[in-house]
């Protein structure tokens, strides 16, 4: 799944290539994509001819582009990608949706294979931070790179939670914008085993933990984020160029660049952990 560097790549390419730009023509090629919007796909279209991409927006794993009253928000899913392409290129076996706009230049395609991500227009509203946010982000937490994210305010509340580690990481209402290449990647960086209880880390555990995190997440977001299997491309078509710098996530069987034991595959909820069990002690509870 695209997760914030990767959404972070994205809103920078429609920044530069979509922004100011108005919509003359919106396809909806598939039922899924539009899915949690709260209308009908004419309803949908009908809102956005006319308006323009004035800026894009990004909280964690999710993106808008605000209008009026209203925002588009858009969400990747697993495997959604939103690219700019020729206007004479064919809709591909995978487009959900397509936008043309009135300068007759590329169009913005939003392609799905696994049709878990999508689009909705939904009010926007005055969140707890003070900001104009679409509805569906009012639940969101603030991701670590945003500069209202308070260190010390989220430690306490880690350390307050009665779940391991990882899975605080992935509770987008506690932290956004972490999923599980970044999380396992951050828990090895600060030595700490994914099934560590939040109660048994320290506070200083927790600051290193973080800072492990925001360190990763914006050398990820320097090189365009991570690409698996083609399914996150960057907005021009091209891959992510992160994934040689990965230490534990999708290395099993290598060797931990620190101690030389092999990394681990681990069953995790309904997933996988990726991790030196070495330099990752096992939790004692």
């Amino acid at each position: 799944m695209p997760e914030l560097p990767e959404v972070e790549t994205v809103r920078r390419g429609l920044t530069e290539r979509a922004l100011n730009r108005e919509i003359a023509h919106v396809q909806v090629l598939h039922p899924r994509v539009i899915r949690n919007h709260p209308g009908n796909s004419k309803d949908f279209v009908s809102y956005l001819i006319g308006n323009k991409f004035t800026t894009v927006k990004r909280r964690g794993k999710f993106l808008w582009i605000p209008f009026e009253d209203k925002a588009l928000v858009i969400h990747l899913g697993m495997s959604g990608q939103c690219l700019m392409v020729d206007q004479a290129s064919p809709s591909g076996k995978h487009q959900r949706a397509r936008f043309r706009f009135k300068d007759g230049a590329e169009d913005l395609i939003f392609v799905d294979q696994r049709t878990f991500g999508g689009m909705q227009i939904v009010d926007l509203v005055t969140d707890i931070h003070g900001e104009l946010v679409p509805l569906a982000v009012t639940n969101i937490a603030l991701d670590p790179l945003d500069k209202r994210f308070d260190l010390t305010v989220f430690s306490k509340a880690l350390r307050a939670r009665d779940t391991e580690i990882k899975r605080a990481l992935l509770n987008q209402k506690l932290i956004s914008g972490i999923g599980n290449i970044y999380a396992d990647e951050a828990l090895w960086m600060a030595k700490i085993h994914p099934q560590t209880h939040t109660q048994d880390i320290t506070a200083t555990q927790a600051r290193k933990l973080l800072l492990a995190v925001t360190d990763i997440l914006t050398q990820a977001i320097k090189v365009g984020g991570t690409t698996f299997d083609g399914m996150y491309l960057k907005v021009n078509g091209e891959s992510g160029k992160y994934a040689p710098s990965l230490e534990v996530y999708g290395q099993k069987g290598q060797k931990c660049s620190r101690c030389t034991n092999l990394i681990q595959k681990v069953r995790f909820m309904n997933r996988y952990s990726h991790l030196c069990l070495n330099c990752q002690k096992a939790p004692r509870r």
